[in-house]
């Protein structure tokens, strides 16, 4: 039966040109909705996983979480997977699925790439999209066996399916399978994404394809929206199921095509030009999380925005007609691995400042471009195409990175420290200026119910800006910091005083040229002019002093630079752009009508 469902697949394929050279696409290549109905029938009898609900608590790894292995499938665009092994394999082990393991070899080698921490594993598979139909790595009690999770892939690509089972049987990990009524669950990875402490984000695609209604002749799980969520709770600790509308111009639905999760505070969101492609309806979608939910700490998401790019032919999604449309270009479909973030690139233009918002979000990793020009045409970059293994002993840490404040009191840094075996000991490092060796404070372990350890800031005079991480050990003697990429990487606040103050302009080292269009109501340019490199942020603020946005928080370099907002965003009224870096303050009255 596999045979005959194989070679009527591969028939469908030849027949079409514009999948024969790269492989299946992300989305349902021709023949294949019609073999859906039949490969879910079958689906619950090929897995070999555990099809009821682990009997213990579980939690989700987050993304930026240590991990052991990244996998891929070494079949399509071997020119972008080589790039990804070349830099990932620094970081931790690469495990390649493939074939013919002899002729991998040969061509990481040719291109410069050794066989150092890569290991090619012989099993069959369909397709490249390792991110949809790979395992999850859940933890038992929060942090103390690890698991795998893996859903029923929403393709007919029963290789592809089975791929998680060898993984997880290299690596000696016990898979768990939502496959079997009433767990059977449709899902894929592109579609979600988590922050480590029970919340999930997704589109409403994962409604739609267990809903039972199906598409044609596929029939689909039946499950309501609370049965879904159940399913997530009981295999994958989510509770919180975040779900967004679908977007129109994104074909497949899978939100890593326009967000990302940095942190457990952090939103990373594409950005059209006002009115272009799926630009308003992201937009709606993240006001709508931030109008309903807060991050794991009871604040406010922040949100860090992103250019989604047009082609190279200078269209966006919605322009063109039938195969020839824009490029669904994005700068969000990036991967973490350990402390390297590899991001897709597509044209320098563009490319400058996306690498830059990743290096001023997450300072002292090593972020690293990689061309997918190629890729991107079958709706998907290097998120797409890897899937991450977490450590089997994680030393979790987690803290709400302290914000600006006028106060010049002490500053309380309270930390989720937890390891399997207890905690020894933890550190708080600490200073003033970036150039200067960091002071450490021995953290109190202030809440053991709540695995919070603490320590204080000392205070600092107004205009201060303070750069900190935390360490800690575990009993067992295994060291972790937070960042992951301290001391290179570090949290950073800074004390300030009145948030519409001026400062004398003729004592800094920069200025804030005249902001237009204003009135404002569209795309607002701030012109900047430094004598030299300075750390700074542009900010938003209403006319009480309240921060409404963060244009810009990092590196203004020296020169002239540009920073933009999108004025039709707000209210109509009165606002301030405020700069500020460490030598002081500027502000300039901005009114959006």
């Amino acid at each position: 039966m596999k045979n005959i469902y194989l070679a009527a697949l591969f028939i469908g394929l030849y027949s079409t040109i514009c999948f024969a050279q790269n492989g299946l696409p992300k989305g349902f290549a021709p023949f294949e909705k019609e073999m859906m109905g039949e490969y879910l029938q079958t689906r619950s009898a090929a897995s070999s996983g555990i099809t009821t609900p682990p009997n213990f608590d579980v939690r989700t790894m987050a993304e930026w979480e240590e991990i052991q292995s990244l996998v891929i499938t070494w079949t399509s665009y071997n020119q972008i997977l080589r790039e990804i092994v070349r830099h990932a394999k620094e970081e931790c082990e690469v495990i390649i699925i493939c074939s013919n393991p002899n002729s991998v070899q040969n061509y990481l080698n040719n291109g410069g790439v050794d066989m150092t921490n890569v290991t090619l594993l012989v099993e069959d598979y369909d397709t490249v999209w390792m991110r949809d139909y790979g395992g999850n790595t859940v933890y038992s009690e929060d942090l103390d066996e690890l698991v795998m999770v893996d859903w029923i892939y929403n393709r007919p690509r029963p290789d592809d399916d089975l791929v998680p089972e060898a993984v997880a049987a290299l690596k000696g990990i016990p898979l768990y399978a939502t496959t079997t009524a009433p767990y059977d669950l449709v899902n894929t990875g592109g579609n979600f994404m988590s922050d480590g402490f029970g919340t999930g984000f997704a589109s409403k695609l994962v409604l739609d394809e267990n809903d039972g209604t199906g598409d044609s002749n596929i029939f689909y799980p039946t499950h309501s929206e609370a049965e879904v969520d159940n399913i997530m709770q009981e295999f994958m600790g989510i509770d919180r199921y975040i779900k967004m509308d679908e977007l129109p111009y994104d074909l497949i639905h899978h939100i890593d095509m326009h967000m990302k999760l940095l942190d457990e505070e952090t939103l990373l969101v594409g950005e059209y030009p006002p009115g272009q492609a799926d630009g308003p309806q992201i937009e709606a979608n993240i006001q709508y999380v931030l109008s309903n939910f807060t991050s794991m700490f009871g604040a406010p998401y922040k949100v860090i925005r992103v250019e989604m790019p047009p082609d190279a032919d200078d269209m966006y999604p919605d322009e063109g007609s039938g195969w020839n449309t824009g490029d669904y270009r994005t700068f969000t479909n990036s991967v973490i691995v350990n402390k390297t973030i590899l991001v897709p690139i597509y044209e320098e233009f563009y490319d400058t400042t996306a690498l830059r918002i990743y290096e001023e979000a997450m300072p002292g990793y090593n972020v690293v471009g990689i061309d997918c020009n190629d890729i991107i045409t079958a709706s998907g970059a290097l998120h797409c195409i890897t899937k991450a293994v977490g450590v089997n002993d994680p030393l979790l840490i987690s803290h709400q990175a302290l914000r600006d404040t006028p106060s010049t009191s002490d500053y309380t840094v309270d930390t989720y420290i937890r390891h399997a075996s207890g905690i020894s000991g933890a550190t708080l490092y600490y200073r003033t200026d970036n150039n200067t060796t960091y002071q450490s404070i021995a953290m109190i372990e202030t809440d053991p119910a709540n695995f919070t350890w603490s320590a204080d800031i000392p205070g600092q005079n107004t205009g201060t800006s303070i750069y900190y991480y935390v360490e800690a050990e575990a009993n067992s003697g295994k060291q972790q910091a937070r960042p992951m990429t301290a001391p290179d990487g570090y949290w950073r606040f800074r004390i300030g005083g009145n948030p519409v103050a001026n400062q004398d302009p003729n004592a800094l080292a920069m200025t804030m040229e005249t902001v237009f269009p204003n009135p404002a109501n569209a795309i607002t340019c701030i012109p900047i002019q430094s004598d030299k490199v300075l750390d700074g942020t542009i900010s938003l603020l209403d006319i009480f002093g309240r921060n409404i946005a963060t244009i810009h928080d990092g590196i203004i370099p020296a020169g002239e630079s540009k920073y933009f907002f999108f004025a039709g965003r707000y209210d109509a009224g009165t606002y301030f752009v405020q700069l500020k870096t460490e030598e002081g303050a500027l502000v300039q009255k901005v009114m959006i009508k």
